[in-house]
């Protein structure tokens, strides 16, 4: 089977070091609200700062954590986690947020919109 990886745009965003771990940012990306979140292993993961239960732009303000090894944010309005690997609430089944492509470039973090 053949993976379709659509073609993304690049929006540079800000300095790595800019980013501290186990805190998010929040930044408008091409008109979109995107959390980005460093975590305390060095990965990198952006999500949509809408969190999709309370409709507030605050997951960036989350606490970032794991569960089972899965990196997470959890939203300080109702305190849902959701992964930053697949963007699935692990609280509510069927409810989820988009996760962008993230990538370093000199130094700058870059976000992913397709």
């Amino acid at each position: 089977m053949t993976t379709v990886v659509p073609d993304l745009r690049w929006h540079d965003v800000c300095d790595l070091a800019r980013l501290l771990p186990e805190r998010g940012a929040a930044a408008l990306v091409d008109g979109r609200q995107v959390a980005i979140f460093r975590t305390h292993d060095g990965g990198l993961h952006a999500v949509d700062n809408i969190d999709p239960i309370s409709g507030a732009a605050v997951l960036s303000r989350g606490i970032v954590g794991d569960r089972g090894g899965v990196p997470t944010v959890a939203s300080p309005v109702y305190k849902e986690s959701f992964s930053l690997l697949d963007g699935r609430c692990l609280d509510a089944d069927g409810v989820s947020v988009t996760v962008y492509a993230v990538r370093i470039t000199d130094g700058r973090v870059q976000i992913g919109i397709p």
